[in-house]
């Protein structure tokens, strides 16, 4: 799916990615050869690079990338990978994208130091796009990421997550970076704080559909498809938007005994009745709802926009988005 999305999805901007990938390697190159080891495993399943494409899309649809468009992609990058390093150390993942993780093969300590080198790559490299309001919404973006994670642990250790800060966790661990990506990408080309504002909130609403969906898939995908084992996250007791909406729907009683399940490591057949119990009562359709709800809100991010093959490609990406299985 991966070389199906670059080869159509971000056909008109293939020779951006190219030179995306060369700045990308070469911000990452190190003279400690197990840096470099472990980056070029980590870089074999490199997933659908979605942020660095959508700064340079918003590039494109405002004007032309520049060097700083290419340094600022980079950087969201390498951001997000070395978030998803910490994720399955914090996780305790084995698989990432269908491969074993880092840190089942490098152990946690290792995998821990190699995403903090890839955050300081990151924030020496933000010296060399030498602007003020770009290094200000990387560095507000980093506080975010790991806001958002913090959060997220604190509510699964309390268990008392709400749909109203569920919305704040995700907009804080994921579409942080996808609000980033797509206001960098106007910013390194061009000074207009409308357009810049209306990318940042078109990312912004991109990347929690993009949650969600990931929340839908953790219950209905599979492992071939989605790089990582089902019900993962009813396993690790995070709660997501489809299992909100049903304790929503639930008496006191049965809320109690399905969080007290949720305590302890499930069998299959309790996953498998805990995933009914979201069908039954609505939790899958009501996800969907909002995924169509909030993509339409960030489609009309984009109306201020004149017609092009840049404004049709993210339309077409934030539609991929919405459909996607893994």
């Amino acid at each position: 799916m991966k070389s199906t999305l670059q080869e159509s999805l971000f056909a008109p901007i293939s020779e951006n990615l190219l030179s995306f990938e060369k700045v990308y390697k070469e911000t990452l190159s190190s003279n400690v050869k197990l840096i470099n080891t472990v980056i070029t495993y980590i870089s074999k399943k490199k997933g659908k690079q979605l942020r660095p494409a959508l700064c340079l899309l918003s590039a494109n649809l405002c004007g032309k990338p520049t060097e700083n468009t290419y340094k600022a992609a980079a950087l969201i990058e390498m951001i997000h990978v070395a978030t998803l390093i910490h994720d399955d150390v914090v996780d305790d993942a084995n698989c990432r994208r269908g491969w074993p993780s880092v840190n089942r093969i490098w152990k946690n300590k290792l995998s821990i130091l190699v995403g903090d080198y890839m955050f300081s790559k990151a924030l020496t490299n933000m010296i060399k796009i030498r602007d003020f309001n770009a290094l200000n919404i990387l560095s507000n973006t980093a506080e975010r990421l790991s806001q958002g994670e913090i959060l997220q642990i604190e509510k699964v250790i309390k268990k008392d997550l709400t749909e109203e800060i569920y919305y704040e966790m995700v907009s804080d661990k994921t579409a942080s970076l996808f609000s980033a990506a797509c206001k960098l990408g106007c910013m390194t080309v061009m000074e207009d704080n409308e357009k810049c504002n209306a990318l940042s909130e078109f990312g912004e609403k991109f990347g929690i559909v993009f949650q969600i969906r990931d929340d839908l898939m953790d219950i209905l995908g599979n492992v071939d498809k989605m790089g990582k084992p089902n019900a993962f996250d009813l396993k690790k007791n995070i709660q997501t938007l489809p299992l909100i909406h049903i304790f929503n729907k639930l008496s006191k009683n049965e809320i109690k005994k399905l969080k007290n399940k949720l305590r302890h490591h499930l069998k299959r057949s309790e996953l498998n009745s805990i995933r009914q119990l979201i069908i039954d009562e609505g939790g899958i359709e009501y996800a969907e709802g909002k995924i169509k709800e909030i993509s339409n809100e960030a489609k009309d991010k984009l109306s201020i926009f004149s017609d092009s093959i840049y404004k049709d490609t993210l339309l077409s990406v934030l539609s991929f988005n919405t459909e996607r299985m893994q």
